[in-house]
């Protein structure tokens, strides 16, 4: 895809909730939308592309796979208002990066400080599975935002995909497997920590538990601590 012109994260915020690129994602998002859980059926859904968001002056981004269909599909706030999100933001604010261990909808008083939150993907896939066009299509948005975050030193990747995603976009070579706990500094100098996504399949089977997550943010607190002197 063409580069897209650079612009402050509100600019990106604002195109990012106009996009209508990729059919497929547009269709599915809108009839989730429509159609809704039982348990939301009196909410309104946001239905369209979910932005990143958090402080600008971040030094650690989190990046997630895309939005959940009744999650931040729901919400309109990536990581909010799902069982993943759930995990994401204890964890944050165990770190010290959130002021409340929890977020349920966009307006809950949830507040990050020195943390951004973002995903490769801006719209709910079927499936939670994007094609690879579409992840190139969106990729360009990410990108972006790594420029305009210029404090960010550390990068925490939830699954392979986020991992290959910023991987790519940084020119990481070589390239370490996947792994959770694995890390690689990327040619720029930022650290790129990878955990598994907390997903329920992960975390219902304990591939991923909370001391496993915690530990994760910890350490991007502490590679963070170490870049800044």
């Amino acid at each position: 895809m063409p580069e897209l012109p650079a612009a402050g994260l509100a600019a990106i915020t604002d195109e990012v909730v106009s996009c209508r690129a990729c059919p497929r994602l547009v269709a599915w998002r809108e009839r989730v939308a429509d159609e809704k859980r039982a348990s939301f059926a009196a909410e309104e859904y946001w239905g369209k592309p979910v932005p990143g968001f958090g402080d600008p002056a971040a030094s650690l981004l989190v990046v997630g796979l895309a939005p959940a269909a009744h999650g931040g599909n729901r919400t309109g706030r990536v990581f909010t208002g799902d069982r993943s999100g759930d995990w994401v933001f204890r964890a944050l604010h165990k770190a010290g990066y959130a002021n409340q261990p929890d977020s349920v909808r966009a307006d809950d008083g949830l507040a990050l400080d020195g943390a951004y939150v973002a995903a490769v993907v801006r719209c709910a896939p079927p499936d939670n599975k994007p094609t690879p066009l579409e992840r190139d299509t969106c990729v360009g948005y990410l990108r972006r935002e790594l420029d305009e975050l210029a404090s960010v030193q550390v990068i925490v990747a939830l699954g392979g995909f986020a991992y290959e995603a910023v991987a790519r976009l940084a020119g990481l070579r070589p390239r370490p497997p996947f792994g959770h706990g694995v890390e690689a500094t990327l040619p720029d100098g930022r650290h790129l920590v990878c955990s598994y996504h907390p997903s329920q399949q992960n975390t219902f089977t304990r591939r991923l538990t909370e001391p496993m997550f915690d530990a994760v943010f910890a350490r991007a607190r502490h590679l963070s601590r170490l870049s800044s002197k």
